[in-house]
């Protein structure tokens, strides 16, 4: 397990840099890892506030008292906390910028997926393209609500499925040989190795007010995976 990053601690919250993979808290199994056990380890008292896929990375937050995770639990209920994502997403975008505001629930057949209907809870995710690099595009959004998959879902919806989304998108690795013309492997290398191999999706930005009133913003860096897919691409576009 790759140690998550502590960005930030006080005596009533922790913020951290969840790596890409890692569970944010145990699953029904319990087996694997979770960001949740770590902390427990690490401070014996820990509340969930929200949640980051498993395979998104980024800045997370965790109450250490009962108050603060009341409070925080409220702020995100309330939408009052700002939520700033990037990805990295299949192709161009029609438009550069634009709102999605289609309702989600749980797929009726496929347990653990979530699917556009208009029976379920309001979502509601804005999206702006910061890059555009022809096979893919550089996208930061900002989610109004925090359903389960949210933004996966609806940039599958738009048709723009987030690169490396085994549930909403194709699932494939990305290689390099995939948009560079003349690719040649190196002379020690049997296969080629994927660039980017899991969900392309970041927390970027977490801004809210604590218990008492003091506003915070948090930021945690893209990861060196996705940077690396996007200079290849700004390389051999």
């Amino acid at each position: 397990m790759q140690k998550p990053d502590i960005i930030f601690e006080n005596q009533d919250f922790v913020v951290i840099d969840k790596p890409a993979g890692l569970l944010s808290i145990p699953d029904r199994e319990g087996k694997d890892p979770s960001l949740k056990s770590w902390l427990k380890e690490k401070y014996g008292n820990i509340f969930t506030v929200h949640r980051l896929d498993r395979g998104t990375s980024g800045v997370i937050l965790f109450a250490k008292t009962e108050s603060a995770h009341k409070h925080l639990s409220i702020a995100f209920e309330e939408r009052s906390v700002e939520k700033i994502y990037s990805g990295i997403v299949q192709g161009s975008l029609a438009q550069p910028q634009g709102t999605v505001d289609a309702p989600l629930m749980e797929h009726p057949v496929k347990k653990g997926t979530m699917v556009v209907n208009k029976k379920g809870k309001a979502a509601h995710t804005d999206y702006e393209v910061k890059e555009d690099l022809g096979l893919y595009s550089l996208v930061q959004f900002q989610i109004h609500t925090g359903r389960t998959h949210q933004i996966r879902v609806h940039m599958q919806s738009l048709g723009h499925p987030i690169v490396c989304d085994e549930l909403y998108g194709d699932a494939r690795p990305v290689l390099i040989s995939s948009f560079k013309k003349n690719f040649r492997l190196s002379r020690d290398e049997e296969e080629e190795r994927p660039i980017l191999s899991r969900l392309a999706l970041h927390a970027q930005l977490l801004h809210f007010q604590d218990e008492q009133g003091t506003f915070h913003t948090f930021e945690a860096p893209m990861p060196k995976d996705m940077r690396a897919m996007l200079q290849q691409l700004r390389k051999w576009r």
